[in-house]
C-alpha cells in the first residue's frame, strides 16, 4: 500500500465546506472541553443540545442516517444518554492513541465500547468506533471500507494490535500527515492536529475504496 497516495486522496483540497470536514468539527467541539479540563460539561444542561446536534451532525455526514440505520429513525435527542456517557469517561481514554495501544489500554477501549454497546444494545462496531473516533480521536472507524483495506473483520484486541504495529512501522508517515483541523468559523488550520488513529483511519479508508 502506498500510504502517502491514500493520505493525499484522501485529504485532498481540505475545504472546509466538504463532507469529511464534519469530522474536523465534532472533533474541535469535544476536545474544546478537554483542552478545558471540563469533559463533564458537554451533558450539562447548557451544551447537551450542542453537543448532540455536533455528534449527530458528524454521524449523518459520515453515512451513518442512511438506509436502515436506526439513527435515521431518531432526533439528535437520541444521542442524550452517549453524551452522557462522553462526559463520564475516564481521563486516560482521552489520551489513548495508536501510540500507546498497551494491553491495558486496549482493553480500555474495547470496555468503552462494550460500555456504548450497554446504552444501545445491538450498536454495531460502525457506529461505535465512528463515535469514538470523532470525540477521543482514539480508533479508526471500523466502516466497511476500513475493514476491507486493513484486511480485520471486527473491533477487537487483534485488530488493535495489528494497528499498534502498523504505526509502528509506519510512524515516520503517519506523524507527518498528523494534519492540523480546520476552525468552524474561519475555515482555517487550528492547532489540534488529528490523532494518529485518524491518520491510519484515513489512509485505509481510501485502501478499502479501492
Amino acid at each position: 500500500m502506498d500510504i502517502e497516495r491514500n493520505l493525499r486522496a484522501y485529504l485532498g483540497a481540505r475545504e472546509p465546506t466538504a463532507r469529511y470536514a464534519s469530522f474536523d468539527y465534532c472533533f474541535n467541539y469535544f476536545q474544546s472541553f478537554r483542552e478545558a479540563g471540563n469533559v463533564g460539561a458537554v451533558a450539562e444542561p447548557e451544551n447537551i443540545q450542542l453537543s448532540c446536534l455536533h455528534l449527530g451532525f458528524y454521524l449523518a455526514s459520515w453515512g451513518m442516517l442512511r438506509g436502515r440505520a436506526e439513527l435515521l429513525q431518531k432526533s439528535a435527542r437520541h444521542l442524550i444518554p452517549v453524551i452522557e456517557l462522553i462526559a463520564g469517561a475516564d481521563a486516560a481514554l482521552w489520551e489513548i492513541d495508536a501510540h500507546s495501544y498497551t494491553e491495558p489500554n486496549i482493553r480500555q477501549l474495547l470496555e468503552t465500547g462494550r460500555i456504548f454497546r450497554q446504552v444501545y444494545p445491538g450498536m454495531s462496531d460502525t457506529l461505535v468506533t465512528k463515535i469514538m473516533l470523532g470525540v477521543f480521536g482514539n480508533v479508526p472507524a471500523f466502516d466497511t471500507n476500513f475493514k476491507k483495506g486493513f484486511e480485520v473483520t471486527t473491533f477487537g484486541p487483534k485488530a488493535l494490535r495489528k494497528i499498534s504495529t502498523f504505526y509502528e512501522e509506519n510512524r515516520v508517515v503517519i506523524d507527518r500527515y498528523r494534519t492540523p483541523t480546520l476552525d468552524f468559523v474561519s475555515g482555517e488550520p487550528t492547532s489540534c492536529k488529528y490523532t494518529r488513529a485518524k491518520v491510519i483511519d484515513m489512509a485505509f479508508f481510501i485502501e478499502g475504496m479501492s
